[in-house]
């Protein structure tokens, strides 16, 4: 079981779609579901409009996705579910540190709220973290440790503005669509730790992870809605389709370059290859 998760804060853009690729021909490979879930917590961040053309450019690539569509929004119960469990375990603590204090200390929480009094005012939920290595094998990538408590300190579960943060909401996703194969950006790779320990306090099944490289632009920066990727044309997917192929690694033939999308993707499913994929962050690409 698969997943495709994108935030409908604008229309997909080059890398998405990469992303979506890899994770649609692993599924497809595995005689697997293929499921499609908007992360639409993040509210202030929503455009109008965005999920209509997320869809509509998925469906123009052939990228289609099995049963309803789920939007996080429609499940706040099952996270609050979870911070529950979580607080029972006395495993999360309010925090009332403000930006300016943690920029002094980036990259590792440094526990000021930890042990403090319960406070009145509004807080973020954090997670306490624990000093011993989380391991795993990304099935790209290779062996992956770190240790939270050192490497990043106890992270955000829930933040001020009352908003769940990614790391937990996608945990409890994951679970609750019985997700096994989680395909996506290599970006994301130093998230999988931090999930994968909630995911231990949660008696949740742990997910192959694969993180496949992201693209990049000529200046060497991650293709984004922040960095105003350019939106993609889909009104001629086919030759697209073919490049995205073969920035995956997987060679597709000279003849199927003006191909259609269905006879592209029954190809690219039928000879999928993830170990052709390079083990590496990122890749740079520009398709017009």
């Amino acid at each position: 079981m698969g997943r495709f998760a994108p935030s409908p804060t604008g229309p997909l853009h080059l890398g998405s779609l990469y992303t979506a690729l890899a994770s649609y021909l692993d599924a497809r490979w595995h005689n697997g579901y293929w499921l499609l879930r908007i992360d639409d917590l993040d509210t202030p961040r929503n455009r109008p409009g965005a999920v209509s053309a997320i869809l509509a450019c998925l469906e123009a690539f052939g990228l289609y996705w099995d049963g309803e569509i789920y939007y996080q929004s429609q499940h706040i119960q099952a996270y609050d579910d979870a911070l529950a469990v979580l607080q029972a375990q006395k495993q999360i603590y309010g925090c009332v540190c403000s930006r300016k204090i943690l920029d002094q200390y980036p990259g590792v929480y440094p526990g000021f709220c930890r042990d403090a009094p319960p406070c009145a005012r509004q807080q973020a939920l954090r997670v306490k973290t624990q000093s011993h290595l989380i391991a795993f094998t990304d099935a790209l990538q290779g062996p992956i440790a770190e240790n939270l408590a050192i490497q990043h300190g106890d992270f955000v579960v829930k933040r001020k503005d009352d908003i769940v943060a990614y790391q937990l909401a996608v945990v409890v996703d994951d679970h609750a669509q019985r997700i096994n194969h989680v395909v996506r950006g290599f970006d994301l790779l130093s998230s999988t730790p931090k999930q994968w320990f909630l995911q231990n306090l949660l008696n949740y099944h742990h997910p192959e992870y694969m993180h496949v490289p992201v693209i990049v632009d000529t200046h060497g920066q991650k293709l984004s809605k922040q960095s105003y990727a350019t939106a993609i044309n889909f009104l001629n997917p086919g030759p697209v389709l073919w490049r995205l192929l073969a920035l995956l690694g997987q060679n597709p033939p000279v003849q199927l370059d003006q191909a259609s999308v269905a006879e592209l993707l029954e190809w690219a499913v039928e000879h999928w290859q993830p170990q052709n994929l390079k083990k590496i962050s990122a890749i740079q690409d520009t398709i017009e």
